[in-house]
């Protein structure tokens, strides 16, 4: 699934304090490979496994149906929401996802700590898919939704950094351990969309919500039952955000809610715009940092140069998912409209179109980790694998040409195009989060994983804003002049690879 990678972040680095010598009690230890074990991994991986699994059952099990309850009649169970303004509302809602990542990011780092917030962001989760199962009409749509955002952006950080806590820095097992951590993200990913199509099909909408939550709900209990197994530090906030500099934050918090109240009052905010307005919002935000870490004095000549090299990929990765976000948008309507989900007597759900890309993520990340190791030093550069992965996206949306015109898509022309998508995906998604790591300054570490966090925001944001211009009747136009646009970025990248390759720096 997009950009679910989890980032191998070293816990045991994170934490300030001294380190307690009862939490390396040996029996007790999380870390302690003698000690019982999930496939040779610490034994909470186990739980956090569970906890993603779950959480990614009832995002994507949620963000599979949620577009059709919008633009669905009310006679048919859903709000009657124009379709167009319905597709920008989900891309400006995945967007802002992983805006609040940062900021779910530096809550856990300054006020709650990697474990509370987590724990908490995903009661957030929970509540936010009782409210689109339980409230009526627009009021639970948008309040289940921004509880959903916010709950997720704070759990996508803080669950990576409770795994990466669960290694020493060179303990062997943590690639490994991640590996499993990211099968967890792809088999919610793919049995969501599966449940959730299938109650919404034959209950209605509200009881595809409540799954979504119940499947929240189960995740939650069991990592309630064994949260204290962690190890000590992510109990603890790292660097905490002094007493005297509360009122400050909470006032920016508090202005930052009021300049949305109004804006929303006064009409310059509204569902329309709403996609366009996170794409301003997101790429303001990307000027600052990269400015932040260009001029900063802490970072030297090579980590500068580092720093301009993600210049164009995060262009390309951002050109990358303002594609690929659109199964949740575009795709979901062509699956309604355009396919032939018909088997006999039984017609399949719309949203199980959407567990296409995790079931070919569970198929082929194996065999492309086995390629890159088999590589070793020969694999492609970064930026080439960008270029491939982005070039192999606008692949995908020229494949819809030949079925212009078609009256009844078969089910597995979409199949065949999302296979397309994937393998771009594998270029590109988990390579970006890795690089991300890799490039950035030692004063800045976490500023430069937020930068490709937010590519995949800018990138989601702009597949909301441009799925207005989808309609059947101009679906001709519409991917060919997207996928070709989108192939000529990749062919960009893949021209300025060599001279990207040097500004790296001996990063490969």
């Amino acid at each position: 699934m997009t950009s679910e990678t989890p980032r191998a972040t070293d816990g045991a680095t994170s934490a300030l304090r001294p380190r307690d010598p009862s939490d390396d009690t040996p029996g007790t230890d999380p870390r302690n490979p003698s000690g019982r074990t999930f496939f040779g991994q610490p034994r909470m991986l186990a739980n956090l496994f569970s906890v993603e699994t779950w959480e990614r059952f009832s995002f994507y099990g949620m963000q599979g149906i949620v577009l059709l309850y919008m633009y669905f009649a009310t006679a048919d169970g859903g709000l009657g929401i124009d379709r167009a303004t319905a597709a920008g509302i989900v891309g400006a809602y995945g967007g802002t996802v992983y805006l609040f990542a940062i900021v779910g990011g530096w809550v856990a780092d300054r006020i709650l700590g990697s474990e509370r917030t987590m724990f908490l962001s995903g009661v957030l989760i929970m509540l936010g898919h009782v409210c689109l199962a339980l409230i009526p009409a627009v009021p639970g749509l948008a309040t289940g939704l921004i509880l959903i955002a916010i709950g997720s952006g704070g759990l996508k950080t803080t669950i990576t950094s409770l795994v990466g806590s669960l290694y020493d820095r060179h303990d062997p097992r943590r690639d490994a351990g991640f590996s499993i951590f990211y099968m967890g993200v792809n088999i919610g990913g793919l049995l969501g969309p599966l449940l959730t199509g299938w109650a919404q099909q034959t209950w209605g909408f509200h009881l595809g919500f409540g799954l979504a939550a119940i499947g929240m709900a189960l995740g939650l209990t069991q990592y309630a039952l064994n949260r204290r197994n962690l190890p000590g530090e992510v109990h603890h906030v790292p660097n905490p955000l002094p007493r005297d500099q509360y009122g400050k934050w909470a006032g920016i918090a508090a202005a930052a809610v009021a300049v949305v109240v109004v804006a929303v009052l006064t009409g310059l905010l509204t569902a329309d715009n709403l996609a366009n307005v996170v794409v301003v919002v997101t790429v303001v935000a990307a000027v600052a940092l990269f400015t932040v870490l260009l001029t900063s004095r802490k970072v030297d000549d090579d980590e500068r140069s580092r720093v301009r090299s993600f210049i164009p990929m995060f262009i390309g990765s951002a050109a990358f998912f303002a594609l690929f976000q659109q199964q949740f948008t575009v795709v979901t309507i062509y699956s309604d409209t355009r396919l032939d989900r018909a088997l006999g007597d039984w017609t399949m759900p719309i949203s199980w179109v959407q567990s296409f890309n995790p079931f070919f993520i569970i198929v082929f990340a194996p065999v492309f980790a086995a390629l890159w190791t088999r590589l070793g030093a020969r694999q492609p550069s970064t930026p080439t694998k960008f270029g491939l992965g982005i070039m192999l996206m606008g692949s995908a949306f020229l494949v819809f040409l030949p079925m212009v015109g078609v009256g009844a898509v078969p089910v597995l022309w979409i199949a065949l195009i999302l296979l397309v998508a994937t393998l771009g995906e594998l270029l590109v998604s988990p390579v970006g989060l890795s690089l991300s790591t890799k490039l950035a300054p030692r004063a800045y570490p976490v500023l430069m994983v937020a930068l490709n966090y937010l590519s995949v925001a800018l990138g989601t944001a702009l597949s909301g804003s441009l799925a207005v211009f989808y309609s059947e009747r101009t679906e001709g136009a519409y991917f060919g002049v997207l996928g070709a646009v989108t192939i000529a970025i990749g062919a960009v990248l893949l021209l300025l690879a060599r001279p990207v390759t040097r500004w790296l720096r001996g990063v490969r």
